[in-house]
């Protein structure tokens, strides 16, 4: 679910990311469990790439006259970022 979810933000952002894993959350055997890992997921994979959060889109933008980050430059650094923080998220989550 971490997976798809953090892709997911990335494509659509992370509030319709998570209004699509709704209905489908109540009917899983741990639905508290489930709900954590879908908001640490969703938050987290906003670090993948530099459209994956608006606040990432505002500090770039804000910054270009100062240094230039292209997309590439960003992924590079960002979904290492995102994949270890969620894997440590789901490590953590009770």
């Amino acid at each position: 679910m971490s997976l798809f979810a953090a892709v997911l933000s990335n494509l659509v952002s992370n509030v319709p990311a998570v209004l699509v894993f709704r209905p489908f959350i109540p009917h899983l055997t741990n639905p508290t469990r489930a709900w954590l890992t879908l908001a640490m997921s969703t938050t987290l994979a906003g670090n993948l790439t530099v459209l994956g959060s608006v606040a990432n889109l505002i500090v770039i933008q804000r910054a270009r006259h100062k240094v230039r980050i292209a997309f590439w430059e960003y992924a590079r650094v960002g979904a290492p970022l995102a994949i270890i923080t969620i894997v440590i998220g789901i490590l953590l989550l009770p």
